[in-house]
């Protein structure tokens, strides 16, 4: 008996392959199954939606572009502060050592030149007597002048005059008269005149002074 039954359309025919849906939840190896992306109705959309790309695989968490560029731009910003740190400290220290050496070349200066003032205070003292009593005449008093001009050259200064007051920083008194008609105590002679260099005393002047009582 021949029976009129239909194949089901799901069966599949010759027009139309057989296809079926794998909704299982685990693989046949026991392991979750991935899901098929929504819209896939075929075994080939499983296998893939199974082959697409990481989306963690493009993620980069190295600075680039603009963020690199900043980033380097920073670094070489503190680089350049060391460097001009570093600049700054050397050049205070070369500028205070140049300072303290000019400062010693200056006192060495001076004191080779009172050195040498101490050594000829005799010889001052003896044309300045004679300058007094009228006895430095034609080349010696030449002699003086030309002396004279020279140790004004390294700052060397004579004083000492009468009739100007009494300072015992710059004087020494090895006189002392009273006059009442006086009312300070001033120079009336000029013992040995003091020498300077510039403010300090190289000597100081010794002097007769005159003062009330």
């Amino acid at each position: 008996m021949t029976s009129d039954a239909q194949v089901p359309e799901e069966h599949g025919s010759e027009d139309q392959p057989f296809q079926f849906t794998d909704k299982r939840k685990v693989t046949p190896e026991g392991q979750p199954k991935e899901a098929a992306p929504e819209g896939a109705g075929s075994a080939e959309g499983g296998a893939e939606a199974g082959q697409a790309e990481d989306p963690l695989a493009g993620l980069d968490f190295e600075p680039s572009g603009e963020a690199g560029d900043d980033v380097a731009l920073l670094a070489a910003r503190s680089e350049a502060a060391a460097h001009l740190d570093a600049l700054q400290r050397e050049r205070a220290s070369f500028t205070n050592y140049r300072n303290r050496s000019l400062r010693d070349q200056e006192a060495a200066r001076v004191k080779g030149t009172e050195d040498v003032l101490s050594a000829l205070l005799p010889v001052l003292d003896d044309i300045d007597r004679a300058r007094q009593h009228g006895e430095l005449e034609g080349p010696f008093a030449a002699i003086s002048d030309k002396l004279d001009a020279s140790l004004a050259k390294f700052g060397i200064e004579r004083y000492g005059q009468v009739g100007e007051a009494f300072d015992p920083t710059v004087h020494e008194a090895l006189m002392h008269q009273v006059d009442p008609s006086v009312e300070s105590a001033t120079v009336n002679l000029v013992i040995e005149p003091g020498y300077r260099i510039g403010e300090r005393v190289v000597r100081a002047a010794r002097v007769s002074v005159v003062g009330p009582e």
